[in-house]
C-alpha cells in the first residue's frame, strides 16, 4: 500500500466506518471479520416489467426467435404471391414491412431494459470483485508487515546467539589458557 493514511482509509471505507479510531490490529481484525459481498446476497425481486423485458431479450437473442421471424416472413410472403389478386399484403409487402418496423419499435427498449439491468448487476459484482480483492490486498500487506517484522526479531535473536557463542568460546579459551599457564607453574 502506498501510505499508512491512504491505508486507513480503504480500509474505514471497506468497513463502513468515519468516526471511531483504531489500531492497526482492530483495523484488520474488524476487516477480516467484515463480509464484503453483503449486498450481493439480498435478491431484489423484479417487477412485472423487468420480467418481461428478460424474457424478450432472451427470446429476442435466441436462435428459435430467427428461425421463427424467417418462416412467419416467408409464409407471409409465400400466402401473399399465391394469392395474387385477393392477397392482404400485395407484392411490396407493405403492411408486412409495417408490422416488421412496429415489432423492432417494441423489442428494442425492452432489450435495452434489460441490458440496463444486466449492466447494473455487473457493476454490482465489478464493486465486489474490487472491494474483494482490496480486502485481500490489505490483509496480505498486513501479513507482509508481520513477517518482516518476525524475520527481523529472528535475526536479532540469530545475531545474539553469535555473540554469545562467540564470547563463550572466548571465555573457553582464556579458561584453557589460563588452565594451561597454571599447570606449567606447577610443573615447575
Amino acid at each position: 500500500m502506498a501510505n499508512s493514511k491512504e491505508r486507513k482509509k480503504i480500509i474505514r471505507e471497506l468497513l463502513h466506518i468515519t468516526d471511531e479510531e483504531f489500531s492497526d490490529e482492530e483495523l484488520i481484525r474488524r476487516l477480516t471479520m467484515t463480509e464484503i459481498t453483503e449486498g450481493s446476497k439480498k435478491k431484489d425481486k423484479p417487477s412485472v416489467g423487468q420480467r418481461a423485458a428478460d424474457a424478450v431479450a432472451r427470446f429476442a437473442g435466441s436462435w428459435a426467435f430467427i428461425f421463427s421471424f424467417i418462416g412467419v416472413m416467408v409464409v407471409w410472403m409465400v400466402v401473399n404471391v399465391v394469392l395474387a389478386s385477393n392477397a392482404f399484403d400485395a407484392y411490396p409487402f407493405i403492411l408486412l414491412n409495417l408490422v416488421l418496423s412496429c415489432i423492432a419499435a417494441i423489442q428494442a427498449p425492452l432489450i435495452m431494459m434489460s441490458q440496463n439491468r444486466q449492466e447494473a448487476k455487473d457493476r454490482e459484482r465489478a464493486e465486489s470483485d474490487y472491494r474483494i480483492n482490496l480486502k485481500s490486498e490489505l490483509i496480505i500487506d498486513d501479513l507482509h508487515r508481520k513477517l518482516e517484522e518476525l524475520l527481523e526479531i529472528q535475526r536479532k535473536l540469530a545475531k545474539q546467539v553469535d555473540e554469545l557463542s562467540s564470547s563463550r568460546a572466548c571465555d573457553k579459551g582464556a579458561d584453557d589458557k589460563s588452565n594451561l599457564r597454571e599447570k606449567q607453574s606447577d610443573k615447575k
